[in-house]
């Protein structure tokens, strides 16, 4: 699989630009896109902002799988559900198609290696054997699949709001002091027996009434493509945006780091990787 230092293009959602909910944060984004020259498009027929989820992931060049995207925290919510099949042909994709329900916002990858989350498992519950789903997965996607506990209360169970990879023995995360005993515990055995090391990133706190599922506060949902990293802040009280950003500077010392205030976006309950699909063009 590709690495995000070696994707090139960045594909946004129409309605992320189209909504004057999102459209203002859109505009910002796509300015720091321009500034670095970063290649970016709008991907038609979409239902909803997040595309990530619904798009194809790449395995090389000009090679991609589409899973199924019928997430369990969307049955109630169908008009927001886009359809792949659709949203592929409409934008002249010629993807191989799984039958695996498989978000495309829980696959965190390496060239090697990919991690997911188990929710996998409650999303595709016609397999009675986890391994033979996992081997699967890895067939399809050419890497070694390592999974991780999801976290019980977020929505969507995905692997993109939790950890990213620096390299292929290193991930980034949230910190593990600030998570669930029960998560911890478990990211820590995984970590363990992959031989992986983990930098804790703060985390933000953060309350919005309206908004119970909002992602204000997750820095690790940052979008990455070439030499350029868009890390989200939130400008909020008591924000840990400055301190993030230093640790991003240490961790990519050979990368541009820009920041955007994706809190508009954020009250939905996903930041900058989920907005984006990113591929080696």
């Amino acid at each position: 699989m590709k690495t995000g230092k070696e994707l090139n293009k960045v594909f946004l959602s129409q309605k992320l630009q189209s909504d004057q909910r999102f459209s203002k944060t859109c505009n910002v984004l796509i300015s720091l896109l321009e500034k670095h020259s970063i290649k970016y498009a709008f991907i038609k027929a979409t239902k909803d902002i997040w595309c990530r989820d619904f798009m194809p992931i790449q395995i090389d060049n000009g090679k991609f799988v589409q899973f199924r995207y019928e997430p369990s925290y969307l049955k109630n919510d169908k008009e927001l559900q886009s359809d792949p099949t659709t949203v592929c042909r409409v934008n002249n994709l010629e993807p191989k198609f799984s039958k695996i329900n498989l978000d495309g916002g829980n696959v965190v990858n390496w060239s090697d290696r990919a991690i997911i989350t188990d929710r996998v498992f409650d999303e595709n519950p016609e397999y009675s054997s986890k391994i033979k789903l996992i081997s699967e997965i890895e067939k399809l996607l050419e890497v070694e699949i390592i999974v991780i506990p999801q976290i019980n209360s977020d929505m969507t169970g995905h692997a993109d709001g939790m950890v990213r990879f620096v390299d292929r023995n290193t991930v980034l995360g949230n910190d593990r002091e600030q998570e669930y005993k029960y998560w911890k515990n478990g990211i820590n055995k995984i970590l363990k027996e992959k031989g992986i090391d983990y930098i804790d990133i703060p985390f933000l706190e953060h309350k919005e009434k309206k908004h119970p599922d909002h992602a204000i506060g997750c820095y690790i949902n940052y979008l990455e493509v070439k030499k350029l990293i868009v890390l989200p802040i939130f400008e909020t009280e008591n924000n840990k945006d400055q301190e993030v950003y230093d640790k991003f500077r240490d961790i990519f010392p050979d990368r541009k780091i820009e920041t955007i205030n994706y809190n508009e976006i954020g009250l939905y309950g996903g930041l900058l990787n989920c907005t984006t699909w990113t591929v080696k063009d």
